[in-house]
């Protein structure tokens, strides 16, 4: 799930992070990830896994890290299922 999470980020162009310099845990706001970049992220991500995030976990937090990312989007698609 990381890779594929890791990967998507990668390739999109409003996103300007180097994902496969960071580990899993990193934080991605202290890598430079900004408020704009995150909603962009989170439109991607929604996009790939065909998800959409619930208000409860629109928050820094979820997507500070790669790791917190995979965990949310774990939880989403589980209960989607």
């Amino acid at each position: 799930m990381i890779d594929r999470i890791r990967t998507l980020l990668s390739g999109h162009p409003m996103i300007p992070l180097d994902f496969s310099a960071l580990s899993d845990d990193a934080n991605l706001y202290d890598a430079g990830l900004t408020s704009f970049a995150s909603v962009q992220m989170m439109l991607a991500l929604e996009e790939e896994f065909d998800i959409e995030f619930p208000e409860a976990m629109l928050t820094r937090r979820t997507f500070a890290s790669l790791a917190n990312i995979a965990d949310a989007v774990t939880q989403i698609t589980r209960k989607a299922a």
